[in-house]
């Protein structure tokens, strides 16, 4: 396959995913932000989500003052945000355009149409009447692309090259968001084993179950785990389970696999930094990780992903910005 096609695909599904995620992200920020609360407990949550993309020095220098009709706006309608959802879905029809010929009718159309029809509800103002319902539209969209790819396309070169950027971006964000969410209870957290807790139990949940909820993860961890939400077993859930979708190691599962299938004489590096790290989850445990820092951890496995991501472009895409 020609590095520049391959580039498009590899792109074009994670600017989709990205869409989903920042979707998501936004979404439990916003049903949090109705919940009772100071003004400074509001504010840190939505600095929280802009820390999440690294966007405070972008949107302080468009928006000023932190605000959530501020930050809702400069993640959903900011076409001059790389990461907005207006910006995402706009680059990854542009991305499918320019390999039209490498997609389905169906692929193509889906994506086509959640490009329209976003410009639509834009225009029309449907985010600021319901922003929880567009949130849902979008999720269901970026749901939709993914089930239509899956249903529709040989499972060939391309195939695997939506795939790999699809869970290259949501190993990235989980990580993020796990980052920020655990950065905003300590500076860095080691367990809660001896410590004297200052929040209280409400707060606790409506916390934890947050970032859950932001993973789709709610109904999972009560089956998974049967009891009352705790940190230590949501970091758990979102880093080393297999069998969570959105969890690190799930992510990093598929990235191996589908990089596997499209490896060539070259990419014999890249495939070890993916294993290195695929192996790193696998045969981990929580208690090690929460031992030297799960803020070290997560930026360390950041810093990885980011390598990881460098060396896929070096030996396979052809030269382009994120």
């Amino acid at each position: 396959m020609l590095s520049r096609t391959a580039d498009h695909l590899f792109w074009m599904s994670r600017y989709t995913e990205r869409a989903e995620n920042t979707a998501r992200m936004l979404n439990v920020s916003y049903e949090t932000s109705l919940l009772p609360q100071s003004d400074a407990q509001a504010q840190e949550g939505w600095r929280g989500l802009l820390s999440i993309s690294e966007l405070i020095p972008a949107y302080t220098a468009r928006q000023g003052a932190i605000t959530a009709t501020g930050v809702l706006r400069f993640m959903v309608c900011d076409e001059g945000n790389p990461s907005s959802i207006a910006a995402c879905l706009r680059a990854a029809r542009e991305n499918a355009r320019a390999v039209r010929g490498a997609l389905t009718t169906e692929v193509w159309e889906t994506l086509n149409q959640t490009w329209l029809e976003l410009s639509r509800q834009l225009r029309e103002g449907a985010f600021e009447r319901d922003p929880g319902q567009f949130f849902e539209w979008v999720k269901y969209r970026s749901h939709l692309s993914r089930g239509v790819t899956l249903g529709t396309m040989l499972q060939d070169e391309a195939f695997h090259f939506l795939r790999l950027g699809t869970f290259l971006e949501r190993a990235d964000n989980t990580a993020r968001l796990l980052d920020v969410k655990f950065h905003a209870v300590q500076s860095d957290f080691h367990g809660l084993a001896g410590d004297a807790r200052r929040s209280t139990p409400e707060a606790d949940f409506y916390h934890w179950s947050a970032i859950l909820r932001s993973v789709s993860a709610f109904e999972v961890y009560r089956k998974v785990y049967r009891d009352v939400i705790t940190p230590e077993r949501v970091a758990d859930l979102l880093i080393l389970r297999r069998d969570m979708p959105r969890s690190l190691h799930a992510s990093m599962h598929e990235v191996v696999d589908n990089l596997a299938a499209v490896a060539h004489e070259h990419s014999g590096e890249t495939e070890r930094r993916a294993g290195r790290l695929l192996s790193d989850l696998r045969y981990g445990r929580i208690d090690e990780i929460l031992a030297t820092g799960l803020h070290a951890y997560l930026t360390q496995f950041l810093d990885r992903v980011n390598e990881l991501g460098g060396c896929i472009s070096r030996d396979f895409l052809a030269p382009a910005a994120d």
